[in-house]
């Protein structure tokens, strides 16, 4: 558009030189080419969405139409030439122009608000698919159906991870963006849970607090994909309102602008308007001078300043009223002197706020950043002590109450929109998942040697422990708006958290990855974790079998998954060095792999070993692939390295996945053959000795 504009805003005097003539000529096909491309992608669209086809199509010709005229109106090389004299040009119809300029810029627009409303299609279309899924989830009553039903929910959520991805990052209100993220941040680690939990409740189909713990897991999706389509479709359920501007700060920042109006326009304010203003602010301040966790000095530091501003406001309206009838410039001083009074007392009760809601996040984070009560819930869990369960579950309440009033003090402090939904978020976390922990640990200790119920225990305190490292992100996040120093622009942590780790990339310090790069990887990482899930509920169905199959199997999913958690930047993976580690002993362990399935495959029958050995030699090639890779050296291509070795991860526990559910049913059917066998000989020798 801005070609356009300049084509339109071209001087009709300009001298019209060759120079000149050829410039305008380029400019005016470029034009034409770029509405070209737009257009075959609009008539693409049109023709995957029939009952939006004809309006988009409509939308095109005109499009195309404007585009042709602009590129007939330049197309002014032969000007200098006497036999031009009759052509019609941007020289002789400059109004042709701006009407075809006015005719793109309106069909363009119009292709992409319908563009638009095919891609909200899209997501709406993909949560139904999501939400008609997880309704089979809950219902189901076999181990064998809910693989199967769990492998096509991954496939959805991984559809609708990309969706709301690619619309997360074309939202341009950061507020919008906050949402969307937090949303999918708790689809993702849902995801984990719902599979460990619905596993739990398989295993034990009578236990109350496992049946508590999966129907936490899917309320709590319900909600994040409702909130996903309230963001997509800009839309909110009767009745409720918004919320997420009711900090202290939100409310300062209000008050300042309006009573700096004061100097241009003392009639401009109500005095009780001013008033009410500052009420409200002061009564927010009630949060911290009644939070239990609030420190006498700074109490007593908060309710002085809140006294002096409010003494600053009545000083400030009687010298507002005289001013209104004294034109002096004695009086003018002394509003101008009442103003910056005021703000600087607001200015200091400001600090005095972020100083207590901030210390008291640092010294959570020091005082539980051993996790004590986790551990003793797990140990308690196993050794199915329920005195201990109830001691450390009212311990671990009490710890979950103190963070959720911190988070509300700290959104108070937060400066900006995004930061405070994400204080929002951590609140309903810390609230949601500490009452899953409770009910995964009551069903541990029930069933102490349950390996599925420790394992979803382990689920999620793993989802606690994440939350808790990200409120060290975001109170370095609030410090840094605070103070002035947001040399980034800010992105929540969530789904993604791509490559938080790459701090630790000792080796090298390569320039930071751009947003693409990191959805790139953290699509990866998802993807990733999906199929961990899918090879672990394979990997359960060989029950207590062992087999050197099954122990390779087991090990490639333990790395694939601390693969999955580095690119959300968790777990035990800190440095390149680990990474490359890990990648390692997952090469050799899926080379081993491919022998083990070897082996087993002599057993079998020519066209049941061949379908196996296709699958091997996938594998091995992947396996020597993925080893090369781990020996380049990085140079400056950190974040290249890492896509081509979770690409062949990702590729290997395809494989994997499609190996162990084959190897399973290649068993099953051996063993079948081998009983009838064994039935056969049996019944022979018993008819030789009659």
């Amino acid at each position: 558009m801005n070609t356009i504009t300049t084509l339109i805003n071209h001087k009709d005097n300009t001298k019209k030189s060759d120079k000149t003539l050829q410039a305008i000529q380029r400019v005016g096909q470029a034009v034409n080419l770029a509405v070209g491309r737009f257009v075959k992608v609009g008539e693409a669209i049109a023709n995957e969405n029939w009952d939006l086809k004809e309006e988009i199509n409509i939308a095109c010709i005109e499009a195309k139409q404007a585009g042709e005229t602009i590129a007939a109106l330049t197309d002014v090389s032969s000007l200098n030439h006497p036999e031009s004299d009759g052509q019609i040009t941007i020289f002789t119809d400059k109004t042709g122009v701006i009407k075809a300029a006015r005719l793109l810029l309106s069909s363009v627009t119009k292709v992409l608000l319908l563009a638009d409303r095919v891609v909200i299609k899209q997501i709406i279309t993909s949560r139904n698919k999501v939400l008609a899924t997880m309704e089979r989830l809950e219902k189901v009553n076999s181990f064998q159906e809910f693989v199967q039903i769990f492998s096509q929910f991954g496939n959805e959520m991984v559809e609708f991870a990309h969706l709301t991805g690619d619309r997360q990052n074309d939202l341009k209100d950061e507020k919008k963006k906050a949402k969307m993220a937090a949303a999918r941040a708790v689809l993702e680690k849902c995801t984990m849970m719902l599979l460990t939990a619905s596993k739990t409740c398989l295993r034990h189909p009578h236990c109350e607090s496992a049946h508590k713990n999966k129907g936490g897991v899917f309320d709590r999706m319900k909600v994040a994909l409702d909130k996903v389509i309230e963001i997509v479709t800009d839309s909110k359920p009767n009745g409720e309102t918004d919320n997420s501007s009711i900090s202290i700060f939100a409310g300062i920042k209000e008050f300042k602008m309006n009573i700096e109006t004061l100097r241009e326009n003392l009639y401009f304010q109500s005095k009780e308007n001013l008033s009410a203003m500052l009420e409200v602010i002061l009564e927010r301040t009630e949060d911290f001078t009644d939070s239990a966790y609030t420190s006498h000095e700074h109490r007593e530091r908060i309710l002085e300043l809140s006294t002096q501003a409010r003494r600053e406001l009545q000083q400030l309206i009687s010298v507002w009223i005289q001013a209104q009838s004294k034109k002096t410039k004695s009086i003018a001083e002394e509003l101008e002197l009442s103003i910056l009074k005021i703000s600087h007392s607001l200015n200091e009760l400001k600090k005095e706020l972020h100083s207590t809601a901030t210390q008291l996040v640092a010294d959570l984070l020091r005082y539980h950043a051993d996790h004590v009560v986790l551990k003793a819930l797990k140990l308690t869990g196993v050794e199915g002590n329920l005195e201990g369960l109830a001691e450390y579950a009212c311990k671990l309440s009490e710890q979950k109450e103190q963070l959720v009033e911190t988070c509300r003090l700290l959104r108070h402090v937060c400066g900006t929109e995004p930061l405070e939904i994400t204080c929002i978020h951590a609140e309903e976390t810390f609230q949601v998942t500490g009452q899953q922990i409770i009910s995964a640990a009551e069903t541990l200790t029930l069933h102490p040697s349950s390996k599925i119920a420790k394992e979803n225990l382990d689920v999620f305190c793993e989802a606690w422990e994440s939350q808790i490292s990200d409120m060290s992100t975001l109170l370095r996040e609030i410090n840094d708006v605070f103070e002035g120093r947001r040399g980034e622009k800010y992105g929540y942590l969530s789904l993604p958290k791509p490559m938080k780790n790459n701090a630790n990339l000792k080796s090298l310090k390569p320039d930071k990855a751009d947003s693409e790069e990191q959805a790139k990887i953290a699509k990866l990482g998802l993807k990733l974790g999906l199929l961990t899930s899918d090879a672990n509920c394979e990997i359960e169905k060989w029950g207590d079998q062992e087999s050197e199959i099954i122990r390779c199997g087991r090990n490639m999913a333990r790395v694939a998954y601390s693969l999955y958690l580095f690119t959300r930047g968790e777990g035990p993976l800190k440095t390149s060095q680990d990474l490359i580690h890990q990648l390692e002993v997952f090469a050799d362990e899926g080379l081993q792999l491919a022998s083990s399935v070897q082996a087993f495959s002599k057993q079998l029958k020519d066209d049941d070993k061949l379908m196996l050995l296709l699958e091997i030699n996938k594998l091995i090639p992947l396996c020597h692939q993925l080893q090369t890779i781990t020996k380049t050296p990085l140079q400056n291509q950190v974040f290249l390295k890492v896509d081509k070795c979770i690409t062949k991860t990702r590729s290997m526990m395809a494989i994997l996945v499609q190996l162990l559910s084959l190897c399973y049913k290649l068993l099953k059917k051996l063993q079948m053959e081998n009983n009838r066998w064994v039935s056969v000989t049996n019944k022979d020798s018993v008819d030789g000795k009659t």
